[in-house]
């Protein structure tokens, strides 16, 4: 995967043309992993919710890990705005008509969603419309409803559990197989990307891009961090190192939607209960936006600046709250966060909107801080929820951590699904072997 990123670099700064024709590559990649995500979320829930007894259980792991989401959307929005403010980064840029032409588009874009929208569309149009389209939320709702049906069965909802669990290997099978083309996805990406954007635009914009990735690697180590250690006795880096693959993935293909099946698997591998992976990962993906919320502050900050019509504070805070709410389910979707600043802007401050352009070409690689910092953070919200609902076996996340008990890259599941220490498992929550 480095190799596959340095050489794309490498093709797209030598040979912007063919690196743009590599495109597909990477798109057809990223198309492999998001077909298998819908199935991977379905299996994973089902089995997990279909163990518990209880269905208040479930619903106090989801109030959990909701709450937890808007504290962190709430801090990183701040953080955001803080850093955006102080520097200042869009001071001297210069519009051009083709610029305005290019925020125009994303403004378009970004209008065609709201909030009621967002929330019908969260049902599927049938029972099964929910995996063709590859809605991760649709996915979510009717794999609950297929877990609460299992729970209510009882010892007739058994064999359906079984015959679940034996998709859910070959599932991760297909995907194990599947990633043996991730350095071709990332080299075709990354070539691309690079290809059409070039160093122009990279040098002219630069504040703003390292101002962003630097914010969101203070709110990674500084809040995030202490609160893993504070609540889990986890130790950040271990966690991310522990999922370094998954980074080099988003780093390549520029979606965390890309890493979302493999960090099911492994949050389960490194010991917390598949109940609490099946609901808090899938949903951390349309809720738990940190580093999103990061980029609408300092990108609507930068706009406001460069166009000469700052914002009061009040103005940023209403702003920004409805781009966050807006945003929600956009979080795997790469360039989501620039339609979703376009439209916010059109519908609060249309004299803004132009401004937009400016960071259109730039968006690509701060697309990969956003994905980047999200996917940390639901990592380690799966941890903090896990933690906080006896749910966590923290002596197997040492030895997983330490190296002793290392993640099957060949079938992505434990033959075993690790259960929580008896002294702290809750018999209702516990993860029962689907076979």
């Amino acid at each position: 995967m480095i190799i596959a990123v340095i050489a794309g670099i490498t093709v797209g700064l030598v040979a912007p043309d063919l690196g743009k024709e590599l495109k597909p590559l990477g798109t057809a990649f990223v198309a492999l992993i998001k077909m298998m995500i819908s199935p991977i979320i379905f299996c994973t829930i089902v089995l997990g919710v279909g163990s518990v007894t209880q269905a208040a259980k479930v619903g106090r792991v989801g109030g959990l890990a909701l709450g937890y989401f808007l504290v962190m959307s709430t801090v990183a929005l701040g953080i955001g705005l803080a850093v955006g403010n102080l520097i200042d980064p869009g001071h001297g840029l210069q519009l051009t008509d083709e610029l305005r032409r290019s925020a125009e588009a994303e403004a378009a874009k970004g209008g065609e969603n709201d909030t009621v929208t967002f929330l019908l569309g969260m049902i599927p149009t049938t029972l099964v419309s929910a995996f063709t389209e590859g809605q991760v939320l649709q996915t979510l709702l009717v794999a609950l409803l297929a877990g609460f049906a299992l729970q209510a069965m009882g010892a007739r909802g058994v064999p359906v559990l079984a015959g679940i669990g034996h998709i859910q290997r070959l599932v991760f099978r297909i995907l194990a197989m599947i990633m043996w083309a991730a350095p071709v996805g990332a080299f075709g990406a990354m070539a691309a990307v690079v290809g059409a954007t070039g160093v122009d635009a990279l040098t002219s914009l630069g504040v703003i891009m390292l101002a962003f990735y630097v914010t969101c690697l203070v709110f990674v180590l500084g809040v995030l961090g202490p609160m893993l250690w504070l609540v889990a006795r986890v130790n950040l880096l271990s966690l991310l190192r522990y999922l370094s693959r998954e980074f080099l993935l988003i780093l390549g293909t520029s979606s965390s939607e890309s890493a979302l099946p493999r960090l099911i698997a492994k949050m389960e591998h490194l010991g917390v209960s598949r109940p609490v992976v099946g609901i808090t990962v899938p949903t951390g993906y349309s809720f738990n936006l940190d580093g999103t919320a990061i980029y609408l502050t300092m990108a609507t900050l930068f706009v406001a600046s460069a166009t000469g019509a700052p914002l009061s504070l009040g103005e940023q805070v209403s702003l920004l709250v409805f781009m966050i709410i807006a945003s929600k389910g956009a979080a795997g979707v790469t360039g989501a966060g620039l339609a979703t600043l376009a439209g916010g802007l059109q519908s609060h401050r249309p004299d803004l909107v132009d401004g937009v352009g400016l960071i259109v070409g730039i968006d690509r690689f701060m697309s990969e801080a956003r994905a980047l910092t999200n996917f940390a953070g639901n990592a380690v919200a799966t941890v903090l929820v896990g933690t906080w609902t006896g749910e966590f076996d923290r002596e197997r996340a040492a030895e997983v951590l330490a190296g002793r008990v290392p993640f099957d890259e060949t079938t992505l599941l434990d033959e075993d699904p690790p259960a929580p220490p008896a002294e702290r498992a809750d018999p209702e929550m516990s993860p029962a072997s689907p076979v």
